[in-house]
């Protein structure tokens, strides 16, 4: 179900009025509809796939138990790794079974060996992607103990399959949405407002900017190979702020729908083609996936704390990686190595933190110096981005 269509138009009322005048007073039996307003939501593409989301809400939620219990160092970590695996095992055949496959027949062609690997007809689970990390974040930080993990499995099955974030993001973290589900709620008019507010602000930028510059976009570079430069450019910038608008888009519709039944998400996107240089812009382009890759990726790695080779490594890494989530293709993974490049020498002259502060702040308007580092900063984001639409 797609947050702008007829269905959830309908959709939407219906579950608001059965949360706030029906199962208003009684936590659990709220936290029962969601469950079962999020598993109509997703089930609505396609009902086979609910069965994913629910062996990962089992598997994740009996580990989260386990760990609470063991002590043994040993065994703590099979069962992390056991719910890492498992996790990544559906993502990876899903999403990525095919790619690896077809990769691995070329490379051995090349070689003038005939491989016979046959691809399989799969059909990739709306928001995997998403919901794979977000149970893997309650693992990781029962595991660590940065969390109690929950008795309740109602509320962790609601955690795990929130619809208004369930396909698109943003991905939460089970320390910030997990205990929102414990907690009464109640009715507060001005947070619907905001987050009417929100919601239409959403549909504006799916609906009237990305779905117009799409259909720009993709008639320019459907016949690229007859147009010119400019217009080759041109249909880059309408891809550019497609992409924002799709993304930023979902996020602020997921972002008001959750105000609408009382619980708060992180904010996503922060104008990231304001940024003054890239890491700027990392910092405010898909902020919870940024800042996932960030602490469960990154710094277990090491992150910037080593010499300069681990310093290249771990950045390639996790920009490679943030590319390869977004699509199982080449062009994703040269937009994520394309964004490491960018990004490495700030990080190794330690400019990568210079602009934290927002943009003009305290100014009406910014400087030069601003202007034109947004500007260079937004023409790189655009020639990488070429590579993301591939």
């Amino acid at each position: 179900m797609l947050f702008n269509s007829i269905d959830f138009a309908f959709f939407l009322p219906i579950v608001f009025i059965l949360y706030w005048f029906v199962t208003n007073k009684d936590l659990r039996l709220q936290n029962l509809l969601i469950v079962t307003a999020s598993y109509v939501f997703y089930g609505w593409w396609d009902w086979r796939f609910l069965s994913l989301i629910f062996f990962s809400t089992i598997v994740d939620y009996t580990i989260g138990r386990k760990l609470k219990i063991e002590e043994n160092k040993i065994k703590r970590k099979t069962l992390l790794w056991t719910s890492i695996l498992v996790n990544l095992g559906f993502l990876g055949f899903f999403k990525y079974y095919n790619f690896f496959v077809d990769n691995f027949i070329t490379a051995f062609s090349f070689f003038g060996q005939d491989i016979q690997a046959n691809s399989l007809n799969i059909i990739l689970p709306v928001g995997i992607s998403f919901y794979t990390f977000q149970t893997l974040s309650y693992t990781i930080d029962v595991y660590k103990r940065k969390l109690e993990p929950t008795n309740d499995f109602i509320a962790f099955s609601a955690f795990v399959s929130f619809f208004p974030q369930l396909v698109a993001g943003p991905i939460e973290r089970a320390t910030h949405l997990l205990p929102q589900f414990y907690s009464k709620r109640t009715f507060d008019y001005s947070k619907a407002v905001d987050g009417m507010r929100q919601i239409l602000w959403g549909l504006f930028k799916k609906i009237v900017i990305a779905d117009n510059c799409a259909e720009f976009a993709n008639q320019i570079f459907n016949n690229s190979a007859d147009m010119n430069g400019s217009t080759l450019v041109l249909g880059a910038l309408f891809f550019t702020f497609q992409i924002y608008g799709d993304f930023s888009g979902y996020s602020d519709i997921a972002i008001g729908t959750s105000r609408l039944f009382g619980f708060d998400l992180m904010r996503n996107f922060n104008f990231p083609y304001f940024s003054r240089d890239i890491a700027e812009f990392w910092r405010r382009w898909h902020i919870s996936l940024s800042t996932w890759f960030r602490d469960y990726l990154y710094i277990p790695l090491g992150g910037s704390r080593g010499g300069t080779w681990m310093k290249v490594r771990n950045t390639f890494v996790i920009f490679i990686i943030s590319g390869f989530w977004h699509g199982a293709n080449w062009t994703f993974i040269v937009w994520g190595a394309l964004n490491a490049i960018y990004f490495l020498p700030l990080l190794l002259t330690n400019n990568n933190r210079n602009n934290l502060e927002t943009v003009a702040q305290g100014k009406l308007l910014p400087s030069i110096k601003e202007l034109s580092l947004m500007l260079l900063t937004f023409g790189l984001t655009v020639f990488a981005w070429i590579f993301f639409q591939g």
